[in-house]
């Protein structure tokens, strides 16, 4: 006997309840890493001592993002590889850049530049596909951004924070590449190791990793913060201008890039979104290990300021296409 194919309302309904899952996905990621700052902007003691978990944490993050992606992810690559390359070549030279310039035209002290410019040098971020999705974007494009910019994240990011970053403060690129290889490309590629073995058992919990991961980028901002309690007090609103500047310089000049490169316009909602969205919390965590405290305060700041904006771009684009 052939197994029943599910009716158009039963597709339907699927695709509505995976479009409310993910709206809220969204929209509660910057409320609960907001509650987290809070929580450590107002009870530093209580998680300044927890600076060991950060990088734990960020490999967790990574290992679900890992369990996530599967060889089929990377095919766009191979099928289609100008939007993708370029994309990922875009947001390699447009963060950075803008991270630079708008650290020398704020004139801000060299922790906080360093930390602004490694946010910039970071992979895409991990709620990217989300967001993409929920923007009507082109979502294969998305995934396989993400995945190749990650892979690439243990040469690129300690090369361009060296370049740029080492003007501001030292930088141990070496040791660094070493640090990124632990944190992202080993989880990554576990989890897609563990995808293929297991795909089964893995996709019955895909639903719930997106929700672990944020989580654990919640507690690495408390954490962050609760170490630079002091100085978001001095400096908060400086960084929180600089981070909104960086952003949406991101978002617009990735936009940009894919009209350059003649991309229908769902993939030019992706390439921005890639491009604007940086895997901050990792920023986060290199800056305080490498650099200062005060250091991974942007990148805490980013973790909240980007998936608030990418809830907003997504909800304008929606609009934008029911008009």
């Amino acid at each position: 006997m052939h197994s029943e194919q599910p009716g158009p309302d039963a597709v339907a309904s699927k695709a509505k309840k995976l479009d409310k899952d993910s709206r809220i996905a969204v929209l509660l990621f910057p409320v609960l890493i907001l509650l987290g700052g809070l929580c450590g902007m107002l009870l530093p003691q209580a998680f300044a001592g927890l600076a060991g978990w950060i990088n734990p944490l960020l490999m967790a993050i990574m290992f679900c993002m890992g369990l996530t992606l599967a060889l089929p992810d990377f095919a766009l690559v191979f099928k289609n590889p100008l939007p993708v390359l370029g994309g990922v070549a875009a947001q390699f030279i447009v963060m950075p850049l803008v991270a630079w310039l708008v650290a020398a035209l704020l004139q801000l002290e060299p922790a906080l530049a360093a930390g602004l410019i490694l946010v910039g040098c970071a992979p895409g971020g991990t709620a990217s596909n989300v967001v993409s999705y929920l923007a009507r974007g082109n979502v294969a494009l998305s995934v396989a951004m993400t995945s190749v910019s990650t892979l690439l994240a243990p040469l690129l990011t300690p090369v361009l924070a060296l370049w740029l970053a080492g003007q501001y403060m030292p930088v141990d690129a070496s040791s660094m590449a070493i640090s990124v290889v632990q944190i992202v490309l080993i989880p990554v590629v576990l989890g897609i190791v563990l995808r293929m073995l297991f795909n089964r058992i893995v996709t019955k919990i895909n639903a719930v990793l997106p929700w672990l991961s944020v989580l654990a980028i919640t507690f690495v901002v408390t954490i962050i913060v609760a170490g630079s309690a002091q100085t978001i007090l001095t400096a908060g609103l400086l960084v929180l201008v600089a981070v909104v500047l960086h952003n949406s310089l991101g978002l617009a000049l990735g936009y940009g890039i894919g009209v350059l490169l003649r991309v229908p316009t769902a993939s030019r909602r992706t390439i921005a979104i890639e491009v604007g969205m940086q895997n901050s919390g990792l920023a986060g965590g290199l800056a305080k290990q490498y650099f200062s405290p005060e250091a991974a305060l942007p990148g805490a700041v980013f973790s909240v300021w980007h998936n608030l904006s990418g809830a907003l771009v997504a909800a304008y684009w929606r609009q934008k296409d029911a008009e």
